[in-house]
């Protein structure tokens, strides 16, 4: 059986039986996340941009907007898969080096508005995307990721499984649907590793490509049953140790998006162990910032290739600046959104601490990526002392995740400012509530 056909069998089972109830409550608070950080993107350049690019096939089609309106499935999973990672806030996994959530519930999404499909069965679809797309994120390994942007190539994937599902495809289709969906993935680092627009646009195209693989696959159209594993295919030409042996050996048992991270800052999440660390240093010792003569970041190697501009000039930089958001975290003692703008970023205070920042890779950090995503800070102090904090896990990591209550929070404070307080909540209400609906016709439109 080639891996296309492995992982679609698990596809079409979900649409037979029922997923366990902690299962099914994890798929919803994936879907209250990724609500959130769509709403919070959908004023994040480049997103403007695209509907007015894309203003052809607005105004009509079977999809409603977040900011209302009509618009072709397509268009809808792009638009949203794009704003659901443009403010740096969508959920990951972390095995995967992955954002599952942008391009896979957007998609999802698009295909159960057009095919007028309950809640419950938009929830299989999105447990079907993460529970696939991260596993083959896995099989790709630490390789994949040196050039490529797995959310972009691996959320091809998550889209096309959840789009599947959603759409009905049988276990032959969804083979296929996730054949096609691999000659469509793309999106690489270089992209943004200078500033740029074009990383929310990779989990976008991921959406928009996903769902047309699935919707493909509905129409008949076949896909190469071994283009994951093949002598030409994906795994060799985009990986150096690409592993396919496990790929579908626990699915259905192990469920990945039960073990998700969810964002507790804003920004990149290669940053926010350092940003922890930071934080408690700040709470545990009073010690005022002028105070602080040099800080000392050691961490993972992705990190700092990511995290990596030294004297950011553009919000966008700054969300990938290491030496920024720690800076920025122990002047304001939080990452929220608000840290990007303008007149924080040119704070003298921030400038300050950024230019008495060193970065440096620990061996023993980098060589536990990705399963844990450590960092360790050192604040040396204007008498000589030095505080020093080890950040094994990240605030919203599987062993420190956050409650409902927290994620919650999170959701009006992203939200609310959008749509206001009061249709916000009723909006997380109505999610808490998906598997009641019989459809998700208009679901987040103001």
């Amino acid at each position: 059986m080639y891996v296309t056909q492995a992982l679609a069998r698990y596809a079409a089972s979900l649409q037979k039986a029922p997923p366990p109830e902690e299962v099914l409550h994890h798929a919803k608070r994936a879907v209250v996340d990724w609500f959130a950080s769509a709403f919070a993107g959908l004023s994040v350049s480049p997103v403007p941009m695209l509907e007015r690019v894309l203003a052809d096939d607005l105004g009509h089609g079977a999809a409603t907007l977040l900011r209302g309106g009509a618009a072709t499935p397509r268009a809808a999973a792009l638009i949203h898969g794009a704003a659901a990672h443009a403010a740096e806030v969508d959920d990951s996994f972390r095995d995967a080096m992955y954002h599952p959530g942008a391009a896979t519930v957007a998609a999802a999404l698009a295909a159960a508005q057009q095919a007028g499909c309950s809640g419950l069965r938009f929830l299989r679809g999105v447990i079907a995307g993460y529970e696939i797309s991260t596993r083959i994120g896995v099989a790709l390994g630490r390789s994949h990721y040196l050039y490529w942007h797995n959310s972009g190539t691996v959320g091809t994937f998550g889209a096309a499984a959840a789009a599947g599902v959603v759409l009905g495809l049988d276990e032959a289709g969804h083979a296929h649907a996730l054949a096609t969906a691999a000659t469509f993935a793309a999106g690489l680092q270089q992209a943004f590793r200078t500033d740029s627009m074009s990383k929310p646009l990779h989990t976008g195209r991921a959406a928009e490509g996903g769902c047309l693989a699935a919707q493909l696959a509905a129409a008949g159209v076949t896909g190469g049953a071994d283009v994951l594993e093949g002598d030409s295919g994906f795994g060799v030409a985009m990986s150096d140790e690409a592993d396919w042996s496990h790929v579908a050996c626990t699915l259905g048992r192990d469920f990945h998006i039960a073990r998700l991270t969810v964002k507790n800052h804003v920004g990149c999440g290669h940053t926010f162990a350092a940003v922890d660390a930071a934080l408690e240093l700040r709470r545990a010792h009073p010690f005022a910032i002028e105070d602080i003569s040099g800080i000392a970041i050691e961490t993972y190697r992705p990190a700092l290739d990511i995290a990596c501009h030294v004297l950011p000039e553009t919000a966008n930089e700054a969300r990938f600046s290491m030496r920024y958001v720690v800076a920025t975290a122990l002047v304001d003692g939080s990452l929220r959104q608000q840290a990007y703008t303008p007149a924080r970023m040119a704070d003298p205070v921030v400038r300050r601490l950024m230019a008495c920042t060193q970065v440096a890779v620990d061996p023993e950090l980098d060589d536990a990526f990705p399963r844990e995503r450590s960092a360790r800070v050192t604040l040396t102090l204007t008498d000589g002392t030095r505080l020093v904090h080890l950040q094994r896990h990240r605030k919203g990591d599987p062993e420190l995740p956050l409650r409902d209550d927290e994620l919650n929070a999170k959701f009006i404070e992203l939200v609310a400012p959008v749509v206001g307080e009061t249709p916000a909540r009723e909006l997380l209400a109505q999610l808490w509530r998906l598997e009641l609906r019989s459809d998700v016709l208009g679901l987040g439109r103001p």
